[in-house]
């Protein structure tokens, strides 16, 4: 990796983002992207959880602004989308290509807004980059990181068959 800044997770870094596929299980549900997950787990009501295993990432999130939030959820989402990232980098594949960008700050730059998980503007928190970040350096201090955080051999068996090579949209 020559960047040492990574301004925005498109093109060869589109993996970084939540919307890239990586089937995750959360809740016993398997998810086809962190974004899907992620939107299940702000639901105050768990029946709601099943909409969100399938559609278009970008439908889902727009979706998920309109359920009604669990109590707990400014104090509970910094910890969800850290579990849900690793369980993302359990996958090798991906895995391998976050331990290839380095040392380089990885910054969720965007357009829409977004200055919590992400920069807009030049502006924001960039709280998705933290923790992309946070878990490549999980990942070098306790190899193999796969084993060691319950990684793909315990996965569920349909996630493992869902992350098999080839079954991930490569950009």
């Amino acid at each position: 990796m020559m960047n040492d800044v990574v301004r925005s997770f498109e093109g060869e870094y589109a993996f970084l983002s939540n919307f890239y596929p990586a089937p995750i299980e959360w809740q016993g549900l398997l998810f086809p992207t962190v974004e899907h997950a992620f939107q299940a787990a702000k639901c105050s009501d768990p029946a709601e959880w099943p909409f969100f295993t399938h559609g278009v990432a970008a439908d889902i999130k727009q979706h998920g602004q309109t359920v009604t939030l669990r109590p707990d959820w400014e104090e509970v989402k910094q910890d969800l989308m850290l579990d849900l990232t690793r369980r993302k980098f359990e996958i090798p594949a991906l895995a391998r290509r976050l331990l290839a960008t380095g040392t380089a700050e990885l910054i969720e730059g965007n357009l829409w807004g977004d200055r919590y998980w992400g920069v807009c503007g030049g502006v924001g928190r960039n709280e998705l980059g933290k923790i992309l970040m946070r878990v490549r350096d999980e990942m070098r201090r306790c190899p193999p990181f796969f084993k060691s955080k319950g990684g793909l051999e315990h996965r569920s068996r349909r996630v493992r068959a869902a992350a098999r090579p080839g079954s991930l949209t490569q950009k």
